[in-house]
């Protein structure tokens, strides 16, 4: 079923009861440039959804004595400097490998700026301890590239090919496909656009990260996944592989995690769930173990598929009688984007007033940084771009998605630590 939108990016929408056909809402342009509906055809880069596919193919590998999944990931990986990680360390992101992009970051990468998986496992093997305490939780999409490496290592071909053989032929998942160039043509293909004040403007970049994401699919093909993985469940007091891999606390309580999945393991709720969010796209792929499935795909920057599919699963759950297209299309219709257009980024101060405090480098990370002082404010500089540092205690500054903590006054700065939200406890030194 296709709604009536303004002329914008929009949405496709899936809801599957048990023993009922799957009801479909598609909204919004898939091209704005071409007018092009979205429609069920209509493939979507999905994300980190893609990370219960790698997920899957690493416990087929251990099930074909491939590879352990209590392996030293060093056995498979010889660069890897952290000697104790196991490879289902890295699939429940219990590694401490901080995340590679986040690093990479660092160096101020600007949008169009093209770097490779090889360039990210290269920032993961500079890293030579753990980032946190060993057992603990941290999200790095570092750990499903080096999934990916050992995957292509064990199988000797690669990750696209094995995921189509494999799983993606099977199930006839025909329409997706994991993306390793950015040149490569993906049939039937949105594009993905962020609203500014100056119009539309398109998100994508020249980069792709075939495990953790850039895994293009359909509603129609994410469904057939699903009800493969609804299959597997064989025990509902039980979640998904939970025999091979264990679910436990994440980042987002009270949500656990395990094979490329959250899991909500309470009682009566019983569900595995994963969301994306990847240049401009977003995702949510979620299951019940009573098999209820609710897929959201956007190609709108300002229009997130979690908050749809939240939305749909309330709607359904309050009112069990409740037809699903009426819920897809109350949820479409509640989580518009507002009107306003996103900001562009602002420039930064004139530079001609500020006070340089130095220039740090650090081990784990690219690239240096500089610091500068203006009035009372901190000021991080990486290849010309600016952030304003907010003071939220003594010595702790806040950016955006990180904290910079001095171990005295701004007056004179020897040594910083930088803790990003994927990438904690950097430590850079003046030179």
């Amino acid at each position: 079923m296709n709604a009536p939108r303004d002329e914008q990016p929009g949405l496709s929408l899936l809801v599957h009861r048990p023993g009922e056909e799957p009801t479909l809402l598609h909204t919004g342009l898939a091209s704005l440039e071409h007018g092009l509906a979205i429609g069920p055809h209509t493939t979507f880069n999905v994300g980190s959804v893609a990370k219960q596919i790698t997920a899957h193919l690493i416990l087929l590998a251990a099930r074909d004595d491939l590879l352990r999944l209590d392996q030293r990931a060093a056995d498979l990986l010889p660069r890897l400097k952290i000697s104790d990680v196991t490879v289902a360390d890295l699939v429940n992101h219990r590694s401490g490998i901080r995340d590679a992009e986040s690093l990479l970051s660092l160096a101020g990468f600007r949008d169009l700026d093209h770097y490779t998986a090889d360039d990210l496992r290269t920032l993961a093997y500079r890293q030579d301890q753990r980032a946190v305490p060993e057992g603990s939780f941290l999200y790095s999409n570092t750990n499903y590239l080096l999934l990916t490496e050992i995957l292509e290592t064990v199988h000797r071909t690669t990750l696209p090919d094995l995921a189509r053989h494999r799983v993606f032929g099977p199930l006839g998942m025909h329409a997706t496909h994991f993306k390793t160039d950015p040149r490569q043509v993906i049939p039937r293909a949105a594009f993905a656009y962020q609203a500014t004040h100056h119009g539309w403007r398109h998100t994508e970049v020249p980069v792709t990260l075939p495990g953790p994401g850039t895994l293009w699919t359909t509603v129609g093909d994410l469904d057939r996944w699903l009800t493969h993985l609804l299959q597997r469940w064989q025990h509902p007091h039980q979640l998904p592989w939970q025999e091979s891999v264990d679910y436990e606390p994440s980042d987002h309580e009270p949500y656990l995690y395990g094979p490329g999945l959250y899991a909500d393991a309470r009682p009566g709720r019983h569900a595995v769930f994963h969301y994306g969010h990847e240049q401009g796209f977003s995702a949510a792929a979620h299951v019940e173990a009573l098999g209820l499935r609710v897929i959201a795909l956007s190609n709108n920057a300002g229009l997130s598929a979690d908050r749809v599919t939240a939305a749909i699963l309330r709607n359904l759950h309050q009112q069990p009688t409740l037809a699903p297209n009426e819920a897809l299309v109350r949820a479409a219709a509640r989580e518009q984007p507002p009107s306003a257009a996103v900001q562009d980024q602002p420039t930064p101060d004139d530079l001609g007033q500020h006070t340089e405090l130095g220039t740090f480098t650090c081990d784990q990370a690219l690239g240096n940084l500089r610091l500068t002082r203006r009035a009372d404010t901190l000021h991080l500089w990486r290849r010309g771009t600016c952030d304003r540092l907010t003071p939220t205690g003594s010595g702790i500054y806040a950016g955006n998605g990180y904290s910079l903590t001095v171990p005295s006054g701004t007056g004179q700065v020897d040594r910083f630590t930088l803790d990003l939200d994927r990438a904690p406890g950097l430590t850079y030194i003046r030179q």
